[in-house]
Formats: C-alpha cells, structure tokens, sequence
C-alpha cells in the first residue's frame, strides 16, 4: 500500500472513492461541508431522508455524485461529534476500509485528518498522529498473508494500493512527518505478522537468525547469532534445557541499532522466540495446537520494532535480543521433576515443561546485564492465565520500577497499544517455592501470570525491568486468524518518547 499527501478542496480532486465524516447530529465534517454544498445538498438531503446517521462506524455509499471528482464518495459515520477518540476514530478507519475493499476501488481520497479527536487525556491529537495513525488502521485493515498460497490467489489480491491523505496546506509539514512514521510502522508490524505467521516448519530458530541478520545488513545495524556452542559456554542451561527436545538447533540473536549518542546506555528488548510450542512432555492437548506456532511473536515484535525504528531513522541506542528454540516432546526432552541451572547460577526445578518462555528468557535476561541498559523490556506469549485475566484488549504489565511502568502505560495508551499494570508483589514469590531446587517453574494455577512475572523478575535485579504478556494480543484465533503486530506500535512509542526527553 502506498501513501501520499494531499491539499486542496476534496471536491477537486479526483478519486476513485472520496471518504469524508458525518456525526449523529446531522452535522458534516469539513470536506462533507464543502461537497455538499458543490453537490446542491446532496448529503445533507441523504441525512434528513435517514439514509445515513452519522453513527459510528456506519458507512454509505455514493457514486456520481454531482460536482464531485471522485466516481464514488464513501459517508463514513464518527458518532457523537465532541465525543470523537482516538480509538474510535481507528474502529471508524477499519469500517470505511472494509467497505472499500468490497468495491472495485484502486486509489482513495481521505479526509479524516481533519476532524479533531481526542486522546485519554482530553487533549486533541495532532495532524501528525492522525496521519500516522491513518496509515497504520488502513495498513493492518489491508494486510494479507499469502506468501504461502498458490497462484490461483492471485485474483482474491486487494484492488486498493494507494491512499491520499488530505490536510490544510497550514499542516501539511505536521502531515508529512506523520507520513514518514506511518510507513515505518507499518513496515515495521507487517513484518512483525509475516514471522509470526510463517509456517512452523519454515519459521525455525535459524530462520529467524537469517532474518535478524538479513535486517541488520537493511538498515546498516550490527547483528550477532550466538550458536549452540556459544550458549553452552555462557552456561544457559535453562534455555539449553528447553532446547533440548529439538533437532533444530537454538540461536541466541542479538541485533545493535546503535544511531545515539555513543556515551548512552541502550534500550534492551528482550522476545520470546519458541517459534513451535507443543508443551514439550507435558504435552498440550491437540485443539487449536497449531496456534503454537505464534508463541514466537515476542521475538518477531522485537525485531519489528527495530525494523520501524530504522525505518523511522530514530537516533536511539537499541539493542534487541532474541532466545529461539523449539519445545519438543523427543526422547531428550527435559522432564517434570528435571532440574536446571540458569545462566545466572540459580537453580530450577521443571514441574511442567509447557511452562519453557520463562526457562529461556531467564538466561537472556542475565545475559543483557553486559549492555548495562537504561532499561530493559521483555515480550512474551507467556501465560494462558495472563488471557484469562485480560482477554485479548490489554497486554500484561508488569515492572520493577513504577516510573517505567508508568512510561510504558503511557506509549500504549498514546499508540492505541494498550496495556494493564499487574501486581509484582513479594507475596507471590512464595508459590515458587521448591524442596529441590532454588525455585519451581511454575506457582500452581493461582495467578499464573503474576508468577511467571515473579520468576522473570528473580534475574531482572541489576536494572529497570519491564515485561509485557501478549499471550492475549499478539494473535488472533478463529476467522481471523493471525498474528496481530503487537506490540510493535507500543514499543516504537516507548522508544521515542524516552528518547524526546
């Protein structure tokens, strides 16, 4: 999908579809303002008639219309006019897209940047965000995965490949900010879905290495893969431990995006890469267990992130760090009552192997202690109970500092990302308790997420730690099926803001 602005009178400038607001109360955007009045009242007539009630996310479908350019003019509804968020905005961009999809549309005309939103704290959003924000719905609207169909899919491919976007002349420079960081992003989270959609038996720890290399050599960064050798002579022999199980050989990933100012510590984040879960010999049941094949959308949202940010051209010192492996139930699988010892010299006893995020991200988590970060922030599919707790709206936050946490919340709330800060409270650490071991892997069924937080959080004490549970919003199931790009558009927005300050 291309992307381009545009300034002048929407009535002027040809289209195959012109996508302009009406609100509930009869009253038109500004663009709906002035064709209606080029049209002889043409909208304002549709209205009165009923056809269109401006509710949110209704859509109306006009073609011809009179003193138009454009062969057809989607009426998108915003709802209430003073009452117009950020997020409804979004859901109100996803409906106009669809129903343009269903037409025979090439190339649209939006005018939506131009009606003011508002964000959670009230404040009006500004013609760079709207732009940006634009680009990303009708990008993640438009994305399909058909790398892996055949030909015969060549005639189901979208019509819609470019969209101007219109804007007053007085904020055209805001627009082509938001332009630039819109297509970044949206790079950035279509290539976050292609790896968390690629098939698992394409998509294996050295896929993954080759791809981490692949966008260092892109955009000029600094990539290392560490081998098994490697890691056995750092001593992860938790992540090791989950490894085990698989004839595909782990990689640990660490990809540099060194742009800043060379005295800056780095940003580090940290992705779960299990790029095939089966729950090793505690063994998942069989339902939906082809979804297994997401649980390395952490990894994918890390090196997404690095991708927008490249593309963004940022000056950030950012360090990614990828643990990949598969989780098999082979002969060498590690067992339940097995016991490993972690980079870090701490002890665990495995009482469920389908519990193996943490078994990798503990070993990262210790390694990233050599960058000396700023801060540091883990992406995990890690607990089912983190989906129970939160459905599929929020990622889990949990944080050993509230100051960053606080930080996060607000990325996620600024980039429509969103996530909930949980308890990391000492309370839990109990649950974790071993006769064998220094710890178990896993607390009992009671706040499964919360102590998975708690195990992560025995090996974050050297610095600002942060981890985020998207076990609930980096894919989707059912008709929809697929990995979602979250939270790339949340983690961009972290990185820019702490570096604004």
């Amino acid at each position: 999908m291309e992307f381009s602005i545009k300034t002048g009178s929407a009535e002027k400038l040809s289209s195959d579809c012109l996508i302009v607001g009406v609100f509930e109360d009869n009253a038109l955007s500004p663009s709906a303002q002035i064709l209606d009045q080029a049209s002889g009242g043409t909208l304002s007539k549709m209205m009165a008639r009923g056809d269109m009630h401006g509710k949110l996310a209704s859509t109306l479908l006009l073609h011809d219309v009179a003193g138009c350019q454009s062969h057809r003019v989607l009426l998108l509804g915003l709802g209430q006019r003073d009452q117009l968020t950020d997020a409804q905005l979004r859901k109100a961009l996803v409906a106009a897209v669809k129903a343009i999809h269903a037409t025979g549309t090439q190339q649209a005309l939006n005018c939506l940047a131009e009606v003011e939103v508002k964000d959670h704290h009230q404040q009006v959003r500004s013609s760079t965000w709207k732009v940006s924000q634009i680009i990303e719905a009708v990008s993640d609207v438009s994305y399909r995965f058909e790398h892996m169909k055949g030909k015969a899919q060549e005639q189901n491919k979208l019509k819609l490949h470019h969209m101007d976007i219109l804007v007053d002349a007085a904020h055209q420079a805001d627009a082509q900010e938001g332009l630039k960081q819109g297509m970044a992003l949206a790079k950035g989270i279509a290539f976050t879905k292609d790896l968390g959609n690629m098939p698992p038996n394409i998509c294996t720890p050295a896929y993954l290495a080759d791809q981490a290399v692949a966008l260092a050599k892109q955009y000029d960064l600094q990539a290392e893969i560490l081998e098994k050798a490697d890691v056995e002579k750092l001593g992860m022999g938790s992540f090791l431990g989950v490894a085990q199980g698989s004839i595909h050989p782990p990689k640990f990933i660490i990809v540099k995006h060194l742009k800043g100012d060379a005295k800056r510590k780095p940003i580090v984040l940290v992705g779960k890469g299990i790029t095939f879960d089966t729950g090793g010999i505690s063994l998942k049941p069989g339902a939906d267990m082809d979804e297994m094949k997401f649980d390395m959308c952490g990894a994918a949202s890390v090196l997404g992130t690095i991708k927008a940010i490249a593309e963004m051209q940022l000056k950030v010192n950012v360090i990614g760090v990828v643990p990949t492996c598969e989780n098999m139930p082979d002969a060498n699988a590690i067992r339940p009552g097995d016991i490993l010892t972690s980079m870090s010299g701490q002890t665990i006893e495995v009482l469920n192997t389908d519990a193996e995020g943490r078994l990798i991200l503990c070993d990262a988590l210790t390694y990233v202690e050599r960058f000396e970060p700023e801060a540091v922030i883990d992406i995990a599919t890690l607990t089912g109970a983190c989906v129970i707790a939160l459905g599929h709206h929020a990622s889990g936050l949990y944080s050993n500092q509230d100051a960053l946490a606080d930080e996060v919340l607000e990325a996620g709330e600024m980039s429509l990302d969103r996530a909930w800060h949980m308890p990391l409270w000492d309370d839990y650490q109990a649950q974790l308790d071993s006769n064998f071991a220094d710890m178990a892997n896993i607390g009992g069924r009671a706040a499964g997420s919360v102590t998975a937080a708690c195990f992560l959080a025995r090996y974050t004490k050297a610095y600002a730690w942060a981890h985020l549970d998207v076990a609930g919003t980096a894919s989707r199931s059912g008709k929809e099926k697929g990995a979602t790009g979250r939270p790339v558009p949340l983690l961009t927005e972290f990185i820019k803001r702490r570096y604004a300050k």
